[in-house]
């Protein structure tokens, strides 16, 4: 089977190695999410110890090389620690968005995000030859947004209630997005981020 984004395993120098989803993840992504207990957030869809099969079940359903692709982040010692994904792939116009992010509490501040971004971004522009990388958070994700803004993204609009969620809340959903011209300034900045010295601060998700 052929398609826009096949599953691949995508290898960062220092922080993180992306590998495509399977039901074998679930007692590591139980033992992941269960680190900052990062199910409770009631605007994020990661999941909890509790809901990790239904979560890994949800994404493999939706997974499909043209429409879809969910990574695991794996430390080099090993552990899982997060995942991300590919989604709403639209090859005919060669976008995608990168989304569904989340991160144990344990990764924050370490490289781990930045570096799977600079994983992600580089394969869908070098790789894809994405056109644009489309990236959506909850409007009230203040964290989310800082990170994607941190990222170089560029803020395209707020559709204003997208979605309804099992709450009966309405999402507003704000979209930034980065264009294959924009790459390389893009690239040279998560490259300055990772060189730079680290030290314990709030948990980002985007």
């Amino acid at each position: 089977m052929t398609g826009f984004v096949e599953p691949v395993v995508l290898t960062g120098q220092r922080w993180v190695t992306l590998e495509p989803l399977t039901p074998d993840h679930e007692p590591e992504i139980a033992t992941a999410c269960a680190d900052g207990d990062l199910g409770s957030l009631w605007f994020t869809s990661a999941p909890s110890p509790q809901t990790a099969g239904d979560w890994i079940r949800l994404r493999l359903s939706v997974q499909h090389p043209d429409t879809g692709l969910t990574f695991v982040a794996r430390r080099p010692g090993g552990e899982v620690v997060g995942s991300s994904s590919y989604l709403n792939v639209d090859p005919p116009n060669r976008r995608l968005e990168i989304g569904n992010t989340w991160f144990a509490a344990s990764a924050r501040r370490s490289g781990v995000n930045t570096e799977a971004k600079l994983l992600m971004l580089g394969h869908a522009f070098d790789e894809l030859n994405c056109v644009a990388v489309e990236f959506r958070t909850h409007f009230m994700n203040r964290a989310s947004r800082a990170a994607i803004e941190r990222l170089g993204a560029k803020l395209d609009g707020v559709l204003r209630s997208q979605q309804l969620l099992p709450d009966g809340s309405r999402r507003d959903t704000v979209v930034y997005s980065i264009l294959d011209v924009e790459w390389p300034a893009v690239r040279n900045n998560l490259a300055f981020q990772l060189d730079r010295p680290r030290g314990p601060g709030p948990l980002r998700r985007v």
